[in-house]
């Protein structure tokens, strides 16, 4: 099935191989938070409140220059700025330092190769089989981090958090010239010269027609609470929360990467049945399992490692799947015509709700030396998220096809 997706649109799919790849790397440096935090904790003497709520200020710069400036020319921008954000990092020992470099350079950076931004890339290359190729570009997303957060543990416990820094700069700094090679600049975008140009002629138009369509307003917040359970909550506080239960950071970096790899597998086998299944219905049990995952995660006692690795396996599977549906869905129900701008919008408020839940996570931790409210908090939002996606109606034909007039015939001579 896939080689022929691959051999019906085969510049499509290179598109997608690069993205796959841009987003391993720069996720992984973003989810190096966690895994750095308790060094910066012993060596700086900063708070787990302060570090968290760095990571918290790192939200994507959404905007509309994929659609202006392509593809290659983004890409390379954001694996460049990140690179810097990261290799500085390695020169830190002051709290507005590491907010400069970490929070707003790199996080220039990761808002531009951003899920977001990948996936309105991805969407318009493709009308068949774009579920599918969604899913495989954003299965990137956890690639890297089953990759880089084991070996970036390594260079940290032979070599110090620093160099652990450069060491990311560096993989981002290596993917470049790839990047430009095989990608192109986007000027012949498969869908968007099918719909052509048309749209609200302004952004204030646009953003009120985005604003009002009921749709776009459920995955908002859906999409919201899925930035607080996973890129807030768990990139940020799962490792740290391992070694608050007595096991050693190693052990936290191989239960992420656990989560990562079946995160793979998740995004991959939810684009696929996004092309298929019922998607609200899917999406609903995608939020309401992710809930259920938080359970076992606050069983975990201190040496209970079959029990972490457990809920590894059932959060990955259930973490980044939702991307794939959700930008199939804004492609049918709020249209390609407006496809920048929404999945812009969406991404913006999930790295609102990471950044909530980054902050939440950490200040309570603070207060309370424990994270069993966070986790109540996750179960509870993940569940109300699961209720908006399940009041979303299902609906394949897309709003183009319904706004584009049929062509009439000719005049009689």
């Amino acid at each position: 099935m896939l080689i022929q997706a691959v051999k019906s649109n085969p510049h499509g799919w290179v598109v997608v191989l690069v993205c796959f790849f841009a987003l391993s790397v720069v996720s992984a440096t973003r989810a190096s938070i966690g895994l750095v935090t308790p060094s910066l904790e012993a060596d700086l003497g900063w708070s787990r409140g302060f570090i968290s709520s760095v990571a918290a200020y790192a939200s994507p710069f959404v905007g509309n220059l994929l659609d202006k400036y392509g593809p290659r020319i983004i890409l390379v921008a954001g694996l460049s700025i990140t690179a810097a954000g990261l290799v500085s990092c390695a020169f830190i020992d002051q709290p507005w330092q590491f907010m400069g470099s970490f929070a707003l350079l790199a996080g220039l950076g990761y808002g531009t190769v951003a899920k977001s931004m990948i996936s309105a890339t991805i969407a318009n290359y493709f009308e068949e089989n774009r579920g599918l190729a969604i899913g495989v570009a954003a299965a990137g997303s956890t690639a890297g981090q089953l990759a880089l957060l084991p070996a970036l543990a390594v260079v940290m416990t032979g070599m110090g958090w620093r160099w652990g820094y450069i060491f990311l700069g560096l993989a981002c700094l290596v993917l470049i010239p790839f990047v430009w090679t095989m990608i192109g600049d986007g000027s012949k975008r498969l869908v968007m010269r099918k719909w052509g140009p048309a749209a609200p002629a302004t952004l204030a138009l646009r953003l009120r027609y985005v604003f009002t369509n009921r749709t776009f307003l459920l995955l908002l917040v859906s999409y919201t609470i899925c930035g607080f359970t996973t890129a807030g909550v768990i990139e940020t506080h799962l490792i740290p929360y391992v070694q608050s239960c007595g096991l050693p950071v190693t052990t936290g970096a191989y239960a992420y990467g656990t989560l990562a790899a079946f995160n793979m597998g998740g995004m991959a086998l939810a684009g696929y049945l996004t092309d298929k299944w019922h998607r609200p219905r899917l999406l609903a049990a995608i939020y309401a399992c992710r809930g259920l995952s938080f359970v076992i995660l606050m069983m975990v006692p201190s040496y209970d490692v079959g029990a972490l690795f457990l809920f590894a396996v059932m959060f990955g599977i259930f973490d980044y799947s939702t991307i794939p549906l959700t930008t199939s869905l804004v492609s049918t129900h709020v249209g390609m015509r407006v496809m920048g701008l929404s999945l812009g919008l969406l991404g913006a408020f999930h790295s609102a709700g990471a950044a909530i839940g980054a902050f939440m996570g950490g200040i309570l931790y603070d207060l309370f030396q424990l994270y069993d409210w966070i986790w109540i908090a996750s179960i509870t939002l993940a569940m109300l998220a699961a209720v908006m996606a399940i009041s979303i109606r299902e609906d394949r034909e897309g709003v183009e096809s319904r706004m584009t007039p049929s062509p009439q015939p000719a005049a009689a001579q």
